[in-house]
């Protein structure tokens, strides 16, 4: 069960659509703000195309050069600007890619670090979460039935100072005892990668699309006041 119920009112709903809270086809979390990042083993063209990301269903589409097209939003320049901070509690729902090379993740960014990911999926791997505190440097390979490709999952992370703790389908699954410390504050992104081959198998040559959804996001701020949607 959760350590700590979030408080009642979330101070962030997310709304793909809207241009004040997220920006589209661009992030420092790639080299020169994008769109391609190669040395991560990605053959990612990130595109601000609406197409892409602001429904909630997070694309990529082959491209003749190679590439793939793909849909990122991040919080990271936009005019609202929300991060998430130390305590925040996050949660969402997901429906997993089955598409091989596929590589869909929920992570937080600022100033060349402070990542934390929700989640990380690869369908070769297909009972496989990974989740990972890049922040001091832990991550644990959750496996479930659940996890499946095309499934959908409720993912729910506590960002804590001293622990991260991850739940999926409401079950605690992993709690890290390193945390993010005290003054920890980092953006949102919410992103389909696409797979290279070094790590995990590339895109079959036949398949020419992916998608994974996305269909709530929320954060919670226990103790916390505000609410933006």
């Amino acid at each position: 069960m959760p350590s700590r119920q979030p408080a009642d009112e979330p101070v962030f709903i997310a709304d793909f659509s809207a241009p004040d809270q997220w920006v589209a086809g661009r992030s420092w979390a790639y080299p020169d703000g994008g769109p391609v990042n190669p040395g991560d083993n990605k053959l990612d063209h990130l595109v601000e195309d609406p197409a892409y990301s602001r429904s909630g269903v997070f694309r990529a589409t082959r491209r003749r050069d190679g590439l793939w097209d793909a849909g990122l939003l991040t919080t990271e320049g936009s005019r609202e600007g929300f991060e998430v901070r130390t305590g925040d509690v996050l949660e969402a729902r997901v429906r997993l890619p089955e598409e091989m090379g596929a590589w869909p993740a929920i992570w937080t960014w600022r100033d060349g670090g402070q990542e934390v990911d929700v989640f990380e999926y690869h369908p070769d791997n297909p009972d496989l979460l990974e989740l990972s505190n890049h922040v001091r440097g832990t991550h644990l390979y959750h496996r479930s039935p659940a996890v499946r490709p095309g499934g959908t999952i409720r993912l729910r992370t506590e960002f804590g100072a001293r622990s991260v703790v991850w739940w999926v389908d409401d079950e605690e699954v992993f709690a890290d005892r390193r945390g993010v410390g005290r003054s920890w504050h980092a953006c949102l992104i919410v992103n389909l990668s696409v797979c290279a081959g070094r790590y995990h198998p590339a895109p079959d040559p036949d398949v020419d699309e992916m998608s994974y959804e996305v269909s709530d996001l929320r954060v919670f701020r226990p103790g916390g006041a505000g609410h933006h949607q």
